[in-house]
């Protein structure tokens, strides 16, 4: 088993360790940089929504501020990443770095009206797919092995600390001036930007002009190949199933806070606990898991956290004061931080060089999707019905899903072929591989015949 996620293929492999990931400097720059990113896009977030409410007095346009953010991964966020694959991966990052940093600064000029502000936010997310894109697949250049998977919880972790500080640093700037607060985002983009340039080496992009085709048609092979493949559709499957529950805790915290607060916990501190919850709890998932397990053990541990994750929200039915709230979606939080990481890594070590991009970009618009649909979902059950009970018949269905993706999970056997056949490709191709490449080649029974097929 820890053939499939070691390029050593050690009779037994211990976990990486913290000192061995972050001993790479490659890693550590394009670490900081993805921190700086994130922090200012959520300091963003909520700057936008007070400078858009001061301007306007409107709460719909303020929450339309917000969900411009997510509009690049809803439209466009396949197409947008596999243009990311057609480019060298650090000019492409340094390029959209500049591209936000620009243009944070004319949302924070005093003369910009409400209508400008929404398209100017809408131009500066749309950097997001490919920067993410190109950034998911230049990892693997810089971690291999075990080192991925714990860059990967490293990285993942982070991006739920930076959420939660992002978003009181903006709400606390932008209280005395928003405009500050979008400053300060322009000027971590300018930093990434300066961390990525300087701290990357400059890889040339895995798909060449040679085996470019239409941008469309290069999209719809990002989609075949995570579908097609037995051991990529099955990790998809799991992380978009995690994605419809573990969501729904944070989507209604404010509903749920309102319907049942103590007498020691007002309203608003109900809200920001039952939200905060799941974040925390995914990092020490994420960390513990990371660092703590074996290679072995982390895969083995997939399929019964995954159904754990959705199990631990089914008392939501007895209706909890919020603390225990917080207490479940914790929980809930640590099952998907011990499952995501492992997921993300085993899915970029199954894929040929070539395609990391574009298959980033069909993960993530699912997970964007998959998210926004679940809390709307929710919420329009929960007009009709109280929160717990919608809470707790939602996470019992999602037991349900989750069994039926952990009995269908890939055989260790399977998961080490599909890994040793992109490997196979990556090494024997000038480029990417064909996109009708036959779902046994994922089985990787013979994976010398595979890549001869690929040549």
């Amino acid at each position: 088993m820890e053939a499939t996620v070691s390029d050593q293929r050690p009779a037994e492999e211990s976990p990486a360790t913290f000192r061995d990931v972050f001993g790479q400097s490659e890693f550590r720059a394009l670490f900081a940089a993805n921190v700086l990113s994130w922090v200012g896009d959520y300091l963003a977030k909520a700057a936008v929504t007070v400078l858009v409410l001061r301007e306007t007095q409107s709460v719909a346009l303020s929450a339309a501020a917000f969900a411009a953010s997510y509009l690049p991964w809803l439209i466009g966020g396949p197409l947008l990443s596999a243009l990311a694959e057609r480019h060298r991966y650090r000019r492409v990052m340094v390029l959209c770095d500049l591209i936000r940093m620009a243009l944070m600064v004319l949302v924070a000029m005093p003369f910009m009206p409400a209508w400008s502000i929404l398209g100017l936010i809408f131009l500066a997310t749309l950097a997001n797919p490919p920067s993410q894109a190109a950034r998911s697949a230049l990892l693997p250049h810089v971690l291999t092995g075990d080192r991925l998977v714990v860059g990967l919880a490293a990285s993942t972790s982070a991006a739920q600390a930076a959420q939660v500080v992002g978003y009181l640093a903006g709400a606390t700037i932008a209280v005395l001036n928003p405009s500050t607060a979008l400053l300060l985002n322009a000027g971590t983009f300018a930093l990434s930007a300066a961390l990525v340039r300087f701290g990357l080496r400059d890889r040339a992009p895995s798909m060449t002009e040679a085996h470019r085709s239409h941008l469309l048609r290069e999209t719809a092979q990002g989609f075949r190949i995570v579908f097609e493949r037995p051991v990529l559709r099955a990790i998809a499957v799991l992380v978009f199933s995690a994605m419809l529950f573990s969501i729904v805790p944070e989507g209604l915290a404010a509903g749920w806070a309102a319907e049942r607060t103590d007498g020691g916990m007002d309203t608003g501190t109900a809200q920001a606990v039952i939200m905060a919850a799941n974040p925390i709890g995914y990092v020490i998932g994420g960390l513990l898991i990371g660092r703590l397990a074996t290679p072995a053990r982390r895969l083995a541990l997939m399929p019964p956290l995954a159904v754990l994750a959705p199990a631990v929200l089914v008392p939501s039915l007895l209706d909890p004061p919020p603390v225990v709230v917080a207490l479940l979606a914790a929980a809930c939080g640590f099952a998907v931080g011990g499952i995501v990481p492992v997921a993300n890594g085993l899915f970029v070590q199954a894929l040929p060089d070539g395609y990391r991009a574009r298959a980033f970009g069909v993960m993530a618009s699912g997970t964007q999707i998959l998210q926004g649909v679940s809390v709307l979902a929710t919420g329009a059950l929960a007009e009709r019905f109280t929160i717990p009970t919608v809470v707790g018949l939602w996470s019992a269905a999602g037991v349900l899903l989750m069994i039926v993706a952990a009995v269908t999970w890939p055989r260790p056997a399977t998961i080490g072929a599909a890994v040793d056949a992109a490997r196979a490709e990556s090494a024997a191709g000038n480029g990417p591989p064909t996109a009708r490449e036959p779902a046994g080649g994922d089985r990787g029974r013979e994976p010398a015949r595979h890549r001869h097929a690929v040549t």
